[in-house]
Parts: structure tokens; sequence; C-alpha cells
């Protein structure tokens, strides 16, 4: 019962679950976390199609009011838009934002256009090299991906754990809170920067 109790404080997930997952693990707690993940983001993906218009508008002001985050974080009931576990992850999502700076929510949201100019640009840059044109695109195609992993918060690396984007944090609260929640837009405002929305504006 100590090996559950641990387990559930670290993952949320419910007292059959986490039983379940330490007697696939044969006790080790770490793969009863990793085997409670794979199954929260199994649940997560069934439930990403359901429709979410409930939910928070969060605010953060970063020490010093310098920057501050205005973030439109959506569920599908205003139960779970009042639970600590929404709330905490509005807040980590806000502060993500504040810290990391991303312009669009996900990669669809980027202009085509910008798309269309950024890859001509590095398709010119790695032809430049010689190299042959298969690895030319291995090359563009790697670093689009980066940009997108600077760029789009969802697919960024999570300040606070490295080793998960944050499209993987928001689908594990999924899976505890078994709604759909959907980062719907947000705004980053820096003292001295441009006006200007970033992943969908506020009217």
């Amino acid at each position: 019962m100590a090996a559950v109790k641990a387990l559930r404080e670290q993952t949320g997930a419910g007292i059959m679950d986490c039983k379940e997952a330490l007697v696939r693990a044969d006790g080790d707690v770490a793969k009863a976390v990793d085997w409670l993940r794979a199954k929260g983001l199994a649940s997560a993906a069934k439930k990403a199609s359901r429709q979410a218009t409930e939910g928070l508008i969060v605010s953060y002001i970063h020490t010093g009011g310098r920057v501050g985050v205005l973030l439109e974080l959506n569920c599908e009931t205003d139960f779970v838009a009042r639970t600590d576990a929404f709330a905490a992850l509005g807040r980590d999502l806000a502060l993500q934002i504040a810290a990391m700076s991303p312009e669009w929510v996900r990669r669809e949201d980027v202009p085509d256009q910008a798309v269309e100019s950024l890859r001509a640009e590095l398709e010119k840059e790695a032809a430049a090299s010689g190299k042959p044109p298969a690895i030319v695109e291995r090359i563009v195609e790697g670093r689009l991906a980066k940009f997108y992993q600077e760029k789009c918060l969802l697919e960024q690396a999570f300040i606070r754990d490295e080793d998960q984007t944050v499209d993987v944090l928001i689908r594990g609260v999924i899976a505890r809170v078994g709604e759909n929640i959907v980062p719907r837009r947000f705004t980053r405002f820096q003292l001295g920067e441009a006006a200007g929305d970033r992943g969908g504006s506020f009217e």
C-alpha cells in the first residue's frame, strides 16, 4: 500500500490503476509510472476531438512587472475548470509562455507564407553546402522541426521537466481529469515590445 500511495502522489492516478501498474511492473515504481503515462496518453488521445468551450482566462505577471501573459485555457465543463489540477496547468502554461516566448499554440497556426519563406531560405542555405538533394531535404526538415519546437507552445520542452513536451504535459492532465483540454490562444506582453498577439487574438 505504501508503493500505491507513493505512485498516486507522483502521478495522480486512481488506486486501482496504481495497483495494476505496479503488478505489471513487478513492483518497479519507475516502470509503473511509465505504464501509467502511456495509458494516460492513449486515453487523452481519445478525448482530443471533444469540444471544449468552458475553462479559464489565466493571467501571469512575472516578478518585476516586465513580462505578462494572458492565456485562454479551455475544458469541457465548469466543474473541471474549478479543479486544482486545471488551475495548476494554467499557471504552468502561463509561466511557460512568459519564459519561452512561443509565437503560436501549434504548428498548424503558423501562417503558410511564413513556413514557405523559411523553407525557401533553409533550402538555399543547405544547397550551398553542395550536399546531395536527399541530404539537403533532410537538413531542411530537421531545421523546420527545430523551428516548430522553439516557436509553437505545444512542441516546446516543458520548463519544469524538459524530458516531456508541453503537449505531453497537457495530455497527462487530460488523462487525470477525464476531459479534453485545449490552450486556445494567448498574448505575451513584454515591456517596450511592439504590440502583437500570439497564438490567437483577444478582442
